[in-house]
């Protein structure tokens, strides 16, 4: 009697998959599908921003490309370290009077810079030769001349970043290439520079209905190695839609006219006001005295 009733209770609540496990199913799909949506939603962010009203938002965006290059000219050639975090100061000041949130300004452009200057900035502070500045275990030592040059390489990394940045938070991508045009910027460049912007968002959303497809057909859940092998997969078949979008592409244009030179963009929406030309002097000051007090 005592076996049939063990024989009749449910399941133990043992056999339930924990939460941890139900968390991880499909995690490298859910992850990739964030990243993409989390891209995507930054680049609609970052064009309404551009229309919003702020003060470089009034600006012709003539004045800010050549404003934004004289001040990466004038990082470039600052060799003190207080000059390099004044206009870091400055370029803070200029996107909160643009209506660009401060925070995520800040975060945009810090939550990368050590991946990519942190690997190049961690040796320089044992292999520059320099009085000691603390010691560490097996024999290591980190230098002061060491941690200035790393300190001097994440700065005016982070303050170049956050000026193009600025520049792109606050200026369509459309005025920017037609800026650049009448800067006299090779054809050739601006058209690599649209197409580059237009369809690298096309490809991702092409990567996101992908991933949400595939995702939408798993059941159960995948090992790593099913996981690695979806991802090639679906990498492998993004490249070949890649490869096959451009061949249409580039017939399309042909079709169309197209012979190895684009259509210059029209420039009657560019007017140089009074502003304008006050804040190209204000900039040549600035970049002066930066270059000369950073010598």
């Amino acid at each position: 009697m005592s076996e049939s009733v063990a024989v009749d209770q449910p399941p133990a609540p043992a056999s339930m998959p924990a939460p941890a496990q139900v968390k991880r199913r499909n995690g490298v799909i859910e992850r990739t599908l964030a990243d993409i949506s989390h891209t995507m939603g930054h680049t609609l962010f970052s064009e309404d921003i551009a229309r919003h009203s702020g003060l470089l938002q009034s600006l012709d965006p003539r004045v800010k490309v050549i404003s934004m290059l004289a001040l990466l000219i004038a990082v470039g050639l600052s060799r003190n370290l207080a000059v390099i975090a004044g206009l870091y100061g400055v370029t803070l000041a200029l996107a909160w009077r643009s209506a660009i949130p401060v925070g995520f300004f800040i975060k945009r452009v810090w939550l990368f810079l050590p991946f990519f200057t942190g690997v190049i900035a961690l040796p320089a502070l044992f292999i520059t030769p320099g009085p000691t500045l603390l010691s560490l275990p097996f024999g290591l030592a980190i230098t002061r001349t060491g941690a200035m040059s790393a300190l001097f390489l994440l700065l005016r990394v982070s303050t170049s970043v956050s000026m193009a940045a600025l520049l792109t938070f606050s200026t369509p991508w459309n005025d920017v290439l037609k800026a650049l045009g009448v800067l006299r910027m090779p054809e050739a460049v601006i058209l690599i520079f649209g197409m580059t912007y237009r369809y690298i968002y096309l490809l991702l959303n092409t990567a996101n209905d992908m991933f949400l497809s595939r995702k939408s057909r798993v059941v159960g859940r995948l090992t790593g190695a099913d996981q690695r092998r979806m991802i090639g997969a679906t990498a492998g078949v993004l490249l070949g839609k890649s490869l096959h979008l451009s061949s249409e592409v580039y017939l399309a244009m042909q079709s169309r006219g197209f012979r190895g030179h684009a259509r210059a963009p029209s420039v009657a929406s560019f007017n140089m006001r009074r502003r304008d030309w006050g804040a190209f002097v204000v900039v040549a000051i600035v970049t002066v005295s930066a270059i000369w007090l950073g010598q």
